[in-house]
């Protein structure tokens, strides 16, 4: 049995049906939305008008999942798991009819909820998350009432938040002609980064038109005689809005998972073994947990830490599929590999920030180098900036965070094989990287980042 239809859960039923037939193995699957097996991600570009169709973000359709001998029962919330009696109890959101199901083996992928802080008017129509793609087309909804209603002109947004989704969400506003005001209560955008690479997004943002608000607490929504949003306060400034996006951060729902008695750590998210079964007596070694909702292992830090990725909700639904189909996988941790773009603008981090590796107790040292994406002399060079930790005593590699153009992003992968490989940097100085002028300098920036922090690690810091 399998609670949420989406990566996780999805990628467990359908690695249990590869191992095991339908008459070895039943598998049901509850969704209470409307979609199974899509693109959360995709969301962004799907607003902003990269992605033509929402069916485009459709990995897998309800009824493709049931041709493979799946049963997904749509629109349907489990409302409660009972461990002992080995039993969940669910509603059909239309009838509103309940029953109790058995099961062998749970799966529990229900994903993470997006922060809606309790403001006055955050309710409010005009007012949206991006969650979902019930929530992705009720914006594109409000955004084409706009547009047939006549305002085509000066037509204003804001983004509360500028983390990943805060950041493309501004980004397609403005590809849809908003003039656009992200309001964030950090030092600067996109807090997965260090402060001073945040502060190069922050210019790159601005230098796109968009209008950067930070250390600003939104106090409450603005609302006209409509009701519907008009304007984001903070304590001292009103930002006049015609829609409103939030884009704050989500956190695990485990409500159910709570309410069970399962074993949740600090973050909310639920514990697992290197198998992804649920720790504790109360599980009885008869329950899985993947996606949005657990809790992983940091191989850097040596922490439990939560990060919602679909990369990681797949791998761990195949983990958990072979294992309750009758093999054997294990998920051993990550590094908190992460990319986005706002515009031309490529922004990635594996491991560590500044702050993690204090959190950590580490003692650490830091580069940060200018580097092209390609020859300087080869046409179409863009400069992008690396910073790279290391531990001061071995060097061994901590974290990296790259910002700049195209080429930039995807370059992170070199730092994240290499934290995973726990190697130093000074080991990385001699990874046999490829090399051609219309692909890289003759030293990847990576490796002359690699290089400073060789010499960082050396003199003992900088």
């Amino acid at each position: 049995m399998v609670i949420g239809g989406d990566a996780a859960g999805m990628s467990a039923a359908s690695q249990a049906r590869r191992l095991r037939k339908p008459g070895e193995l039943e598998i049901v699957a509850f969704e209470r939305g409307s979609f199974t097996s899509f693109s959360a991600c995709g969301i962004p570009y799907w607003v902003g008008g990269d992605v033509e169709e929402r069916d485009d973000l459709i990995a897998r359709t309800p009824e493709a999942h049931r041709e493979r001998a799946i049963d997904v029962r749509m629109r349907t919330e489990v409302v409660e798991i009972d461990p002992r009696e080995r039993r969940v109890r669910s509603r059909d959101l239309a009838s509103g009819a309940e029953e109790w199901t058995a099961y062998d083996k749970l799966v529990i992928a229900t994903g993470a909820r997006p922060l809606r802080p309790d403001l006055p008017g955050i309710d409010a129509p005009g007012v949206h998350g991006v969650q979902t793609l019930d929530d992705g087309q009720a914006l594109l909804d409000t955004l084409a009432e706009m547009e047939t209603a006549g305002k085509a002109e000066g037509r204003r947004a804001v983004v509360i938040g500028a983390g990943y989704i805060g950041v493309e969400m501004a980004e397609a506003l403005v590809h849809r002609g908003y003039e656009v005001t992200v309001v964030n209560r950090g030092k600067e955008p996109m807090s997965t980064l260090d402060p001073d690479m945040g502060r190069l997004v922050h210019e790159a943002m601005t230098g796109m038109g968009i209008a950067m608000v930070n250390d600003a607490e939104v106090t409450k929504i603005l609302t006209g005689d409509d009701g519907r949003a008009r304007a984001v306060a903070t304590e001292d400034r009103e930002f006049p809005a015609d829609v409103v996006v939030l884009g704050i951060g989500v956190r695990p729902e485990t409500a159910l998972a709570r309410a069970a008695g399962l074993p949740l750590g600090e973050h909310g998210g639920l514990l697992t073994d290197l198998a992804m079964r649920v720790r504790g007596p109360v599980a009885d070694g008869a329950i899985w947990a993947g996606g949005d909702c657990v809790e992983v292992l940091d191989l850097v830090s040596g922490r439990e830490r939560h990060i919602a990725l679909g990369t990681h909700a797949n791998k761990h639904g195949q983990v958990i599929g072979s294992n309750v189909g009758g093999g054997y996988a294990t998920f051993p941790g990550v590094v908190g590999t992460a990319v986005s773009k706002v515009c031309d603008l490529e922004i990635a981090r594996t491991g560590l920030r500044e702050k993690d590796a204090r959190a950590a107790g580490l003692q650490y040292v830091t580069v940060t180098i200018e580097s092209t994406s390609r020859a300087g002399y080869y046409p179409g060079a863009a400069l992008m900036t690396v910073k790279m930790l290391a531990e001061r005593r071995t060097g061994r590699l901590l974290g990296t965070q790259i910002v700049g153009r195209e080429g930039a992003a995807k370059r992170v992968d070199v730092a994240a094989v290499a934290l995973t490989a726990r190697m130093t940097v000074e080991q990385m100085t001699a990874l046999d990287l490829g090399y051609a002028p219309p692909f890289s300098p003759v030293w990847d920036p990576v490796l002359v980042a690699a290089r400073k922090a060789v010499t960082a690690v050396r003199a003992g810091g900088a």
